[in-house]
């Protein structure tokens, strides 16, 4: 069983116990992180589902593992016949990932909750009072 997900603006095929290396995550080392925003899942080449963009009832459960730090990128500006120049480094965060378990919650009630989130409550909006014409002196 695999499912495509998307995580930070990118989308990852993962499998159970996977490990993976993401850029942007917001939790700390050790915590389970539970993504709902799975776009494919496949238990077999035969039996795939494909979200309309998500599959409704469709979770993945990552456990961040560790903080990794990328190579150095060194930056270099330079205006020829200005003696501009300027140097800068730039070292990216990344963090490894496991998958622990990939589920799907098959019924009516997954798919009722999942339209209910999708659907924002909309307020009514108040109208202005009519402005009353000025009247014309003669």
């Amino acid at each position: 069983m695999f499912a495509i997900i998307e995580l930070g603006g990118r989308q990852f095929k993962v499998a159970e116990k996977d490990e993976f290396i993401i850029e942007k995550l917001d939790s700390e080392i050790g915590k389970n992180v539970t993504v709902k925003t799975v776009v494919l899942l496949a238990k077999d080449e035969s039996d795939v589902e494909i979200g309309m963009p998500y599959i409704s009832g469709a979770t993945v459960e990552l456990k961040v593992l560790e903080e990794v730090r990328g190579d150095k990128v060194r930056i270099f500006k330079m205006k020829a016949k200005d003696h501009y120049e300027k140097r800068q480094g730039h070292v990216q965060k990344y963090y490894k990932v496991k998958v622990l378990k990939i589920t799907k919650v098959a019924g009516k009630a997954a798919a009722v909750k999942a339209e209910e989130a999708a659907e924002p409550v909309k307020a009514k909006a108040k109208k202005a009072p009519a402005k009353k014409a000025a009247k014309k002196s003669e």
